[in-house]
């Protein structure tokens, strides 16, 4: 790569600007599903490349709700790209934030480590992903638990534990059911195995180590806008879902909207009847929906390119983003006929885009998408999968979405311990990665008795409250 030099500055925000810009052939944002199919098939070509994420892991998003409810650790879904990219000497991984593109110079710019950093290119992929969207209800963000990163699922793995915890040990009954009380708003994959994986945690897990706690006193509730439990997959398939779910115990509320949720518990409201009822929970966790994270609003700004619900990028069909031909944007941060927002779809489209900029594939090829089929676990031995026009549910799709999970995870280390992992939990009664620190808060020190003045009657000592 070449670069040329320059004296360091400090803009009008405060940070400190470089002038010194660097250049490459490919600049790659993200380090997603998408981000890595490209990178790779560069690197395998021996093209020049930078990678800049804000997190040099590459996350495996869909077995995060394993890390959430103990099963797996977040370094076996979270491998490092770095040591993905390790072997190929034109691959430069960088850890920042790209805050700017400019197409006409073909620059973009990046903070790290509180410096702002000039990038040239001759190509740009962005594949920041999406984040979780609340339909213009972002005060919900605060009242609920997510699961798009790392942090999310250990949040909410903390969570989980702690309301066990404390129900163990609580006298109060009602304070009790509301800490074993579970809302998971949106029934699409996320949801349907979080809710699955809970009342499983319930009964082959908590049941057997806290003594006091039966599976009957644990409440998960379901609730979701549509007539259906995952949606994109309709017919039998959905229904045995749903069937599977409230024979586990999950009570499942379909036709009904989330309308209202404060630190206790939520409103829902049935548009077809117009009723609405309260539940109480300690726990809700929200899966509803995405939008795109915020480079797809600074390139759709700096391209002219339309954006969709959640901000998402209407892209061309060979991916290139609004007027500029030499950049691209794939992923869930963009849209394009309609094709799912699944990582099939992400990484398809990453390679698709490295062949084009490789010139094994002519510039301007319009993507074509290829259906290997869906899946979707619902709890132990139960998941439903569709390839084509074959449809599978129970122990064989089970085994199935295993094995295909087992392939996409990075790294054959990553696969055992993942294995051994799955063995513990799902075979056995194991659930090796749930721990709980109760935060230390100091005991309040008693009171001294003051001694009465001369004169005055003895006073009684102030009574400790609870």
């Amino acid at each position: 790569m070449n670069s040329s030099g320059g004296i360091a500055s400090v803009g009008a925000t405060g940070k400190e600007e470089a002038d010194i810009v660097d250049r490459t052939e490919v600049v790659i944002v993200g380090s997603g599903f998408g981000a890595l199919a490209a990178a790779k098939k560069l690197a395998k070509a021996g093209k020049p490349f930078v990678l800049i994420s804000e997190t040099t892991e590459h996350l495996f998003q869909p077995l995060l709700y394993q890390v959430a409810t103990g099963v797996i650790s977040p370094g076996e879904i979270a491998p490092s790209v770095r040591a993905i990219l390790a072997k190929y000497p034109h691959a430069d991984v960088r850890l920042g934030r790209v805050v700017d593109v400019d197409p006409d110079a073909s620059t973009v710019v990046y903070e790290a480590g509180g410096i702002r950093h000039t990038l040239g290119y001759d190509h740009l992929v962005a594949a920041t992903g999406a984040r979780q969207a609340y339909f213009g209800r972002d005060e919900f963000a605060d009242l609920t638990y997510a699961l798009k990163t790392v942090d999310d699922a250990e949040r909410l793995r903390r969570q989980i534990v702690r309301c066990f915890e404390e129900a163990h040990t609580t006298s109060d009954p009602e304070h009790r059911k509301n800490l074993l009380s579970f809302i998971v708003v949106g029934a699409g994959p996320t949801g349907v195995e979080l809710a699955g994986q809970i009342k499983e945690l319930a009964q082959r897990y908590f049941a057997d180590a806290i003594h006091n706690i039966t599976a009957d006193d644990v409440t998960v509730t379901l609730v979701e806008g549509a007539d259906k439990v995952l949606p994109p997959f309709g017919g039998k398939l959905s229904e045995y879902s749903k069937e599977s779910l409230e024979k586990a115990g999950v009570e499942v509320v379909l036709n009904t909207l989330v309308t209202d949720i404060d630190e206790h518990g939520a409103t829902l409201s049935t548009p077809t009847t117009e009723e609405s009822r309260r539940l109480t929970a300690e726990t809700i966790i929200w899966s509803a929906g995405i939008q795109a994270n915020d480079f797809a609003a600074i390139l759709a700004e700096r391209t002219g390119c339309e954006t969709v619900r959640g901000g998402r990028l209407l892209v061309d069909e060979d991916f290139t983003v609004g007027r500029a031909d030499n950049i691209y944007a794939i992923g869930d941060m963009v849209t394009l006929d309609n094709l799912p927002a699944q990582s099939p779809f992400a990484m398809q489209g990453g390679r698709h885009v490295a062949k084009m900029i490789l010139g094994k594939t002519p510039a301007g090829t319009p993507f074509r998408y290829k259906d290997k089929g869906s899946m979707a676990i619902i709890n132990r031995f139960r998941a439903i999968t569709r390839v084509g026009k074959i449809e599978l549910t129970g122990f064989i799709a089970w085994v199935l979405w295993l094995a295909v999970h087992l392939v996409y995870l990075v790294g054959f280390r990553n696969r055992y311990i993942a294995v051994m992992s799955w063995c513990g939990s799902f075979l056995g009664h194991r659930r090796p990665h749930f721990y709980y620190a109760q935060e230390p808060t100091p005991a309040a020190a008693p009171e001294q008795p003051v001694a009465p003045a001369e004169g005055e009657p003895d006073k009684e000592p102030a009574r400790a409250s609870a």
